[in-house]
Protein backbone atom coordinates (compact mmCIF):
# COMPACT_ATOMS: atom_id res chain seq x y z
CA UNK A 1 0.00 0.00 0.00
CA UNK A 2 2.85 2.46 0.74
CA UNK A 3 4.43 1.75 -2.93
CA UNK A 4 1.30 2.49 -4.33
CA UNK A 5 0.92 5.92 -2.52
CA UNK A 6 4.76 6.72 -3.50
CA UNK A 7 3.77 6.06 -6.87
CA UNK A 8 0.35 7.87 -6.60
CA UNK A 9 2.43 10.82 -4.83
CA UNK A 10 5.43 11.11 -7.71
CA UNK A 11 3.12 11.13 -10.72
CA UNK A 12 1.01 13.88 -9.13
CA UNK A 13 4.11 15.56 -8.29
CA UNK A 14 5.19 15.23 -12.17
CA UNK A 15 2.06 16.68 -13.15
CA UNK A 16 2.56 19.85 -10.95
CA UNK A 17 5.95 20.48 -12.53
CA UNK A 18 4.22 20.50 -15.91
CA UNK A 19 1.61 22.85 -14.66
CA UNK A 20 4.43 25.56 -13.07
CA UNK A 21 5.83 25.52 -16.50
CA UNK A 22 2.12 27.00 -17.96
CA UNK A 23 1.74 29.05 -14.63
CA UNK A 24 5.24 30.67 -15.35
CA UNK A 25 3.99 31.78 -19.11
CA UNK A 26 1.05 33.17 -17.60
CA UNK A 27 2.10 34.76 -14.27
CA UNK A 28 4.93 36.40 -16.42
CA UNK A 29 2.95 37.78 -18.86
CA UNK A 30 0.40 41.13 -19.17
CA UNK A 31 -2.57 38.52 -19.45
CA UNK A 32 -5.72 38.33 -18.04
CA UNK A 33 -7.10 36.49 -15.40
CA UNK A 34 -10.18 35.38 -17.28
CA UNK A 35 -7.50 34.07 -20.09
CA UNK A 36 -5.55 32.42 -17.00
CA UNK A 37 -8.86 30.35 -16.06
CA UNK A 38 -9.48 29.48 -20.12
CA UNK A 39 -6.06 28.11 -20.26
CA UNK A 40 -6.21 26.25 -17.09
CA UNK A 41 -9.56 24.91 -17.82
CA UNK A 42 -8.58 23.95 -21.06
CA UNK A 43 -6.17 21.21 -19.26
CA UNK A 44 -8.83 20.10 -16.92
CA UNK A 45 -10.79 19.33 -20.40
CA UNK A 46 -7.76 17.32 -22.12
CA UNK A 47 -7.20 15.65 -18.87
CA UNK A 48 -10.35 14.24 -18.39
CA UNK A 49 -10.36 13.43 -22.63
CA UNK A 50 -7.18 11.66 -22.31
CA UNK A 51 -8.42 9.89 -19.57
CA UNK A 52 -11.16 8.76 -20.99
CA UNK A 53 -9.51 7.41 -24.08
CA UNK A 54 -6.88 4.82 -21.75
CA UNK A 55 -8.56 1.78 -22.59
CA UNK A 56 -9.45 2.80 -26.56
CA UNK A 57 -5.46 3.05 -26.75
CA UNK A 58 -3.77 0.11 -28.24
CA UNK A 59 -0.30 -0.35 -26.83
CA UNK A 60 1.67 -0.60 -29.80
CA UNK A 61 0.52 2.51 -31.06
CA UNK A 62 1.71 4.44 -27.41
CA UNK A 63 4.83 2.96 -28.49
CA UNK A 64 5.11 4.76 -31.45
CA UNK A 65 3.95 7.77 -29.51
CA UNK A 66 6.99 7.65 -26.90
CA UNK A 67 9.25 6.84 -29.51
CA UNK A 68 8.48 10.67 -31.11
CA UNK A 69 9.39 11.77 -27.53
CA UNK A 70 13.54 12.70 -28.69
CA UNK A 71 12.23 14.41 -31.83
CA UNK A 72 8.90 16.50 -29.97
CA UNK A 73 11.48 17.57 -27.36
CA UNK A 74 13.46 19.04 -29.74
CA UNK A 75 10.75 20.88 -31.92
CA UNK A 76 9.43 21.96 -28.55
CA UNK A 77 12.55 23.67 -27.09
CA UNK A 78 13.98 25.18 -30.49
CA UNK A 79 10.41 27.06 -30.37
CA UNK A 80 11.21 27.97 -26.89
CA UNK A 81 14.34 29.25 -27.88
CA UNK A 82 13.04 31.19 -30.79
CA UNK A 83 10.29 32.35 -28.77
CA UNK A 84 12.44 33.63 -25.83
CA UNK A 85 14.94 34.84 -27.83
CA UNK A 86 12.09 37.00 -29.36
CA UNK A 87 10.15 38.18 -26.48
CA UNK A 88 13.28 39.84 -25.01
CA UNK A 89 14.52 41.34 -27.89
CA UNK A 90 11.57 43.21 -28.31
CA UNK A 91 10.49 44.09 -24.80
CA UNK A 92 14.79 46.18 -25.74
CA UNK A 93 12.54 47.64 -28.18
CA UNK A 94 10.03 49.13 -26.11
CA UNK A 95 7.14 46.43 -27.55
CA UNK A 96 5.91 43.69 -25.22
CA UNK A 97 4.70 41.13 -26.84
CA UNK A 98 4.30 38.44 -24.14
CA UNK A 99 0.56 38.22 -24.66
CA UNK A 100 1.23 36.40 -27.92
CA UNK A 101 4.67 34.34 -27.03
CA UNK A 102 3.82 33.33 -23.97
CA UNK A 103 1.66 30.95 -25.78
CA UNK A 104 4.51 28.89 -26.42
CA UNK A 105 5.21 28.00 -22.91
CA UNK A 106 1.96 27.94 -21.73
CA UNK A 107 -0.47 25.82 -23.93
CA UNK A 108 -0.82 22.21 -24.26
CA UNK A 109 2.43 20.59 -26.68
CA UNK A 110 3.07 17.39 -27.96
CA UNK A 111 5.26 16.52 -25.02
CA UNK A 112 2.97 17.59 -22.31
CA UNK A 113 0.25 15.99 -23.95
CA UNK A 114 2.11 12.94 -23.89
CA UNK A 115 3.29 13.41 -20.43
CA UNK A 116 -0.67 13.95 -19.39
CA UNK A 117 -1.88 10.57 -20.83
CA UNK A 118 0.67 8.33 -19.62
CA UNK A 119 0.17 9.84 -16.11
CA UNK A 120 -3.11 9.02 -16.44
CA UNK A 121 -2.28 5.25 -17.55
CA UNK A 122 -0.08 4.80 -14.29
CA UNK A 123 -2.41 5.94 -12.26
CA UNK A 124 -5.18 4.27 -13.56
CA UNK A 125 -3.25 0.89 -13.45
CA UNK A 126 -2.31 1.56 -9.68
CA UNK A 127 -5.36 2.67 -8.23
CA UNK A 128 -7.82 0.57 -10.70
CA UNK A 129 -9.92 3.54 -10.97
CA UNK A 130 -12.22 4.59 -14.35
CA UNK A 131 -10.80 6.88 -17.48
CA UNK A 132 -13.10 9.44 -16.30
CA UNK A 133 -12.29 9.85 -12.17
CA UNK A 134 -8.67 9.37 -13.28
CA UNK A 135 -8.55 12.05 -16.43
CA UNK A 136 -10.79 14.30 -13.50
CA UNK A 137 -8.17 13.82 -10.31
CA UNK A 138 -5.38 15.14 -13.23
CA UNK A 139 -7.44 17.85 -14.39
CA UNK A 140 -7.80 19.01 -11.18
CA UNK A 141 -4.10 19.17 -10.20
CA UNK A 142 -3.30 20.92 -13.23
CA UNK A 143 -5.98 23.41 -12.81
CA UNK A 144 -5.37 24.26 -8.77
CA UNK A 145 -1.71 24.10 -10.00
CA UNK A 146 -1.70 26.69 -12.53
CA UNK A 147 -4.25 29.34 -10.97
CA UNK A 148 -2.34 29.11 -8.12
CA UNK A 149 1.41 29.12 -9.44
CA UNK A 150 -0.09 31.86 -11.81
CA UNK A 151 -1.39 34.10 -8.78
CA UNK A 152 2.49 33.94 -7.09
CA UNK A 153 4.11 34.63 -10.13
CA UNK A 154 2.24 37.85 -10.85
CA UNK A 155 2.89 38.58 -7.18
CA UNK A 156 6.72 39.10 -8.05
CA UNK A 157 6.03 41.85 -10.75
CA UNK A 158 8.26 40.08 -13.28
CA UNK A 159 8.67 41.75 -16.76
CA UNK A 160 8.40 39.96 -19.96
CA UNK A 161 12.07 39.73 -20.35
CA UNK A 162 11.82 37.43 -17.33
CA UNK A 163 9.37 35.31 -19.40
CA UNK A 164 12.11 35.46 -22.33
CA UNK A 165 14.82 34.10 -20.18
CA UNK A 166 12.75 31.30 -18.74
CA UNK A 167 11.58 30.26 -22.36
CA UNK A 168 15.47 30.03 -23.14
CA UNK A 169 16.25 28.39 -20.32
CA UNK A 170 13.28 25.24 -20.69
CA UNK A 171 14.34 25.41 -24.34
CA UNK A 172 18.27 24.44 -23.93
CA UNK A 173 17.01 22.05 -20.94
CA UNK A 174 14.56 20.35 -23.40
CA UNK A 175 17.42 20.17 -25.74
CA UNK A 176 19.87 18.43 -22.97
CA UNK A 177 17.63 16.16 -22.30
CA UNK A 178 17.10 15.02 -26.10
CA UNK A 179 20.94 14.96 -26.30
CA UNK A 180 22.26 13.12 -22.93
CA UNK A 181 18.97 10.61 -23.33
CA UNK A 182 19.64 9.06 -26.17
CA UNK A 183 23.36 9.20 -25.63
CA UNK A 184 23.14 7.56 -22.17
CA UNK A 185 21.31 4.83 -23.69
CA UNK A 186 24.00 4.30 -27.02
CA UNK A 187 26.39 4.13 -24.48
CA UNK A 188 24.98 1.37 -22.42
CA UNK A 189 23.82 -0.22 -25.22
CA UNK A 190 28.01 -0.16 -27.36
CA UNK A 191 29.55 -0.61 -23.67
CA UNK A 192 27.25 -4.23 -23.46
CA UNK A 193 27.99 -5.35 -27.11
CA UNK A 194 31.58 -3.97 -26.87
CA UNK A 195 31.32 -3.44 -30.48
CA UNK A 196 32.73 0.45 -32.25
CA UNK A 197 30.11 2.19 -34.22
CA UNK A 198 30.39 5.31 -36.44
CA UNK A 199 30.05 8.54 -34.17
CA UNK A 200 26.58 9.48 -34.43
CA UNK A 201 26.19 12.93 -36.37
CA UNK A 202 22.94 14.29 -34.55
CA UNK A 203 24.36 14.59 -30.60
CA UNK A 204 26.88 16.75 -32.36
CA UNK A 205 24.57 18.98 -34.13
CA UNK A 206 22.43 19.70 -31.04
CA UNK A 207 25.18 20.56 -29.18
CA UNK A 208 26.09 22.63 -31.57
CA UNK A 209 22.66 24.15 -31.51
CA UNK A 210 22.91 24.62 -27.48
CA UNK A 211 26.24 26.21 -28.13
CA UNK A 212 25.09 28.70 -30.66
CA UNK A 213 21.83 29.88 -28.50
CA UNK A 214 24.15 30.16 -25.75
CA UNK A 215 25.85 32.52 -28.09
CA UNK A 216 23.00 34.75 -29.08
CA UNK A 217 21.51 34.88 -25.35
CA UNK A 218 24.66 36.31 -24.56
CA UNK A 219 25.13 38.96 -27.41
CA UNK A 220 21.62 39.96 -26.92
CA UNK A 221 22.85 40.72 -23.18
CA UNK A 222 25.51 42.64 -23.96
CA UNK A 223 23.79 44.73 -26.31
CA UNK A 224 21.29 45.45 -23.98
CA UNK A 225 23.50 46.74 -21.68
CA UNK A 226 25.07 49.12 -24.06
CA UNK A 227 21.88 50.16 -25.32
CA UNK A 228 21.14 51.47 -21.55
Amino acid sequence: MNSVYAIVVGILLGIMIFALKTGVGCGFSNIRRRDILIIASSYFVISIILGSLIGLVDQSNLDKITSMGITLHVIVALLLIGAGIYTQKKWTCGHDVSKHTFLFISVPCPVCLTALFLSCMILASTLGWSGFRIGALVGFVFFITVVTSSWLFRKMHRTPEDLGSVMMFLGIFYLLGSMLVPAYIKSKQVAASNIGGEIDIIPLLLMGIVVGCGYVIHTLKVRKNEFL
